[in-house]
């Protein structure tokens, strides 16, 4: 196939998590290394490609919304053509294509090796097969240390490991090298000071409500230096605070031999020069080991954060969940994190109504909610997945009392986490400036909040203060879950540790 012309263009419409931020950035690497224009706006584009979410129906909704929208610019604007790639796409495949023929093309995670020639294809009226769903976990090894070297696609990962590295002669600027054979090419598609980098992909827990592993797969860890080599690459694009992200990133290394290994690399992440936040998400409360708790409330620049999938905190939904854990070794948890950090930020996400859950379970998971102090809470009603174990299990609830009950622990969740913002009053932290307008005045995030999920901090005054600046501040008043900061001193790229001491 002759190369296409370079004036071809491309926007990238990302949807769902950070991990899906990180794959739609690889793309837009190999996109733009082979000569495609990357534009913010899918009206200026030749192609407006969709990365879906495929998690919950809301998700699946925006996603079919995203596309929709996406396939109304062909008769107002430049747009010839619309791709799904992602979560949903690579889920339901031809089975989308079909119920959604607005979508030109339907690509799952093996194509996105090709993605310029599919596109390509796509765009001068050819026709791709549209992508046909697998259980991605049988791709793959049972056992975890023979996973580094297969011949899988791992979107995030880069190439497949049996492909030898492609280097791109003169690449555009802005873009990432592949330095190995898991480094994937990337292309910044937001400015900001924050970035997330894709620690692993895959899960190997069977929780009985979730579908994620069958389309993601099982677990595979990139290897510390791929790792190591992005999260410098993006210090020198001017990104500060960096975010692991993954399934579960506390099995990180057990593929490779230690499953220690994010306590090892933390510290390296923080010696990195220019990044001056390191923040780990994705953390299963059974698998947070003591060890990973010390170095995440004591090593310099990491931020002192638990993202713990709680889910619920009654021991018989979390047994039917095929979870584990109870109401006060959950407490316990907190306790010995709050006695290395105490103002460590902690947030959580829990499901209400499902199946067999009894009034007496929802008391239990107030009761945890109410003693937990969480800094952070979403709650989700309970709906059926196909091909999930939940699926088939009797005992539903009534769509009415899941609705009664989502509404009555979100009112509660919300309360209480204003209360635990209020906690934080006279409290001195550590900022990053985000932005910085007329109409919303400085904005920014205290380590204790992750980037759109936590809350944010509003400064007053700091006349001065630039995105990317960490500032010195003192809360002196909340708004729910937000705060206000009035700044102490200058600017500073120096984070404060959990105490509120400067490091």
């Amino acid at each position: 196939m002759p190369h296409p012309p370079e004036t071809r263009t491309v926007a990238l419409v990302t949807l769902g998590c950070a991990r899906n931020e990180v794959d739609s950035e690889e793309l837009a690497g190999r996109l733009a290394a082979d000569g495609w224009q990357l534009v913010e706006d899918a009206a200026d584009a030749d192609v407006a490609v969709v990365n879906t979410c495929g998690f919950v129906e809301a998700a699946k909704k925006d996603s079919v919304d995203a596309l929709l929208e996406a396939n109304d610019l062909k008769d107002h604007g430049r747009t010839q053509a619309v791709v799904a790639v992602g979560c949903m796409a690579e889920r339901y495949g031809k089975e989308l294509a079909q119920a959604l023929p607005e979508a030109d093309g339907v690509l799952g995670f093996d194509d996105y090796a090709d993605i310029s020639d599919r596109l390509q294809t796509i765009l001068s009226g050819g026709v791709h097969a549209s992508h046909t769903p697998r259980d991605r976990r049988k791709l793959l090894p049972l056992a975890p240390a023979e996973r580094q070297d297969a011949a899988v696609a791992l979107p995030g990962h880069g190439q497949d490991a049996a492909e030898a590295p492609a280097p791109v002669a003169d690449l555009p600027a802005g873009l990432a090298p592949a330095s190995g054979p898991r480094a994937p090419l990337r292309r910044r598609l937001e400015g900001g000071p924050v970035a997330s980098v894709k620690l692993a992909s895959g899960c190997d827990r069977r929780c009985s409500f979730c579908a994620i592993p069958s389309f993601r797969g099982s677990f595979v860890s990139r290897r510390p230096s791929d790792v190591l080599n992005e999260a410098r690459w993006l210090a020198g694009e001017g990104v500060k605070e960096i975010m692991l992200v993954s399934e579960n990133n506390t099995s990180y290394g057990k593929d490779l031999g230690d499953i220690r290994l994010l306590e090892s690399l933390l510290p390296s992440l923080a010696d990195i020069e220019g990044l001056e936040r390191i923040r780990v998400s994705y953390l299963q409360p059974a698998e947070l080991r003591p060890g990973l708790i010390d170095v995440l409330t004591s090593t310099p620049k990491v931020a002192p954060y638990f993202d713990l999938s709680f889910q619920h905190s009654a021991p018989e939904v979390l047994r039917s969940m095929r979870r584990f854990g109870d109401t006060d070794r959950f407490l316990g948890l907190l306790e010995q994190i709050r006695a290395k950090a105490p103002q460590a930020g902690v947030r959580s996400n829990f499901i209400v109504g499902f199946p067999g859950e009894s009034e007496a379970d929802l008391a239990e998971l107030e009761r945890f909610l109410t003693a937990a102090r969480l800094d952070a809470v979403g709650v989700f009603g309970y709906s059926d997945e196909e091909g999930t174990e939940a699926a088939g299990y009797a005992g539903k609830l009534d769509v009415d009392v899941v609705a009664e009950r989502l509404a009555r622990v979100s009112r509660l969740a919300e309360e209480l986490t204003a209360q635990r913002a209020e906690e934080r009053l006279g409290e001195t932290l550590s900022v990053l400036v985000e932005s910085v307008d007329e109409e919303d005045g400085i904005v920014g995030r205290a380590a204790h909040q992750a980037p759109e999920t936590d809350g944010q901090v509003t400064l007053t005054g700091g006349a001065g203060l630039e995105p990317g600046v960490f500032a010195t501040a003192k809360v002196v008043a909340t708004q729910g879950v937000d705060l206000v900061a009035e700044p102490v001193g200058g600017p500073t790229g120096e984070p404060l540790d959990g105490e509120g001491a400067r490091r």
